[in-house]
């Protein structure tokens, strides 16, 4: 959460949002310069428009295919069935979106096609998916209402899962809609059992400050969506969950807390990463996220759990710029 400590109380009433598109437009480029010399080309497709669980729920998404340094293993690259999906924070967006606002120039190293093209290094042989927030209030403030409810400025208010609605159900549709907008070979097929899940089919989820309320949404919602059978074939193939450098405008529930929650998600097996900087967990100003952070730790090791945990740049004075570094760091 990048902005919201500068909220005024008058912004409340003022609305400014960005109309985000639901026109399905399919658009595919090269970035250059944005990785390095001896790395393969990372080509981005951008899907604008996607549908998602529901009517009028569509996201835009990018997505980075896994390249292979050579043609011999080129089209087993191309059928890779693991994912990364990514949810970004505060002021990032589209490339050309941030150019024209003053506050966004000064971080268009972060923009998300950049980002897109981090994650792709690191994790080479996975498709990477950057899911854009589907309304960017003030050009400033991510909120990711198509997942979780939020205000006007992308504090959450969690609920548990719903078999109509939800986090879960919007991502799985998301999912399958963009693989086969994108025509990618055996696509996640709609809602249903087991057998809608293609074979080797593995999914990482990451989150980035603001789009951490995605993850804890899904927390929230992991012990009904594990025991529907229609959704829990879906959730088990979620391998990694990486929390990176968690915030929001609101004034609790940065990180989860709840021990029932937490119990579950100890159980399921998936393997929790959280990486953090000063920026977010030192603050004196709103030092319950730090609180949150050490209590979110420390319960799932009750659990039985042993989440990975870093605090980058410790010995470095707070800073947005680190904040955003934590993306290359993890």
């Amino acid at each position: 959460m990048l902005l919201g400590r500068t909220v005024a109380s008058g912004f409340a009433f003022i609305s400014m949002a960005k109309t985000m598109t639901s026109v399905a437009v399919t658009t595919s480029r090269e970035l250059q310069g944005l990785h390095g010399s001896g790395s393969p080309r990372k080509k981005l497709q951008k899907l604008l428009g996607v549908p998602g669980y529901g009517p009028n729920r569509v996201n835009d998404l990018l997505l980075v295919r896994p390249v292979s340094d050579g043609e011999s293993n080129s089209d087993l690259m191309e059928n890779s069935n693991k994912h990364v999906v990514f949810f970004h924070g505060d002021i990032q967006n589209f490339q050309e979106e941030m150019a024209l606002q003053p506050e966004g120039t000064q971080w268009l190293s972060w923009s998300l096609e950049q980002v897109a093209l981090i994650l792709a290094q690191r994790f080479p042989d996975s498709h990477v998916w950057v899911v854009r927030a589907s309304r960017m209030y003030l050009h400033k403030f991510s909120c990711y209402h198509n997942f979780v409810e939020s205000n006007m400025f992308g504090a959450p208010e969690h609920r548990p899962y719903s078999a109509s609605s939800g986090a879960f159900h919007h991502l799985r549709a998301l999912l399958s809609n963009g693989m086969e907008r994108a025509k990618l070979p055996a696509p996640l097929q709609p809602l249903g059992g087991a057998d809608s899940i293609p074979s080797e089919f593995s999914l990482t989820l990451v989150g980035f400050s603001k789009g951490c309320v995605v993850l804890n949404q899904m927390v929230y919602e992991l012990p009904g969506a594990s025991a529907d059978p229609q959704m829990s074939s879906f959730v088990k193939r979620i391998s990694d969950i990486f929390w990176l450098d968690g915030g929001h405008p609101g004034g609790s529930e940065t990180w989860v807390t709840d021990k029932q929650v937490l119990k579950e998600l100890a159980a399921s097996g998936v393997s929790i990463h959280a990486h953090v900087t000063p920026y977010e967990v030192c603050d004196p100003m709103r030092a319950w996220v730090g609180r949150e952070h050490g209590h979110f730790i420390k319960t799932l090791e009750e659990f039985g759990a042993c989440p990975s945990k870093k605090l980058h740049f410790e010995e470095e004075p707070p800073s947005i710029e680190n904040h955003f570094r934590v993306i290359q760091a993890f």
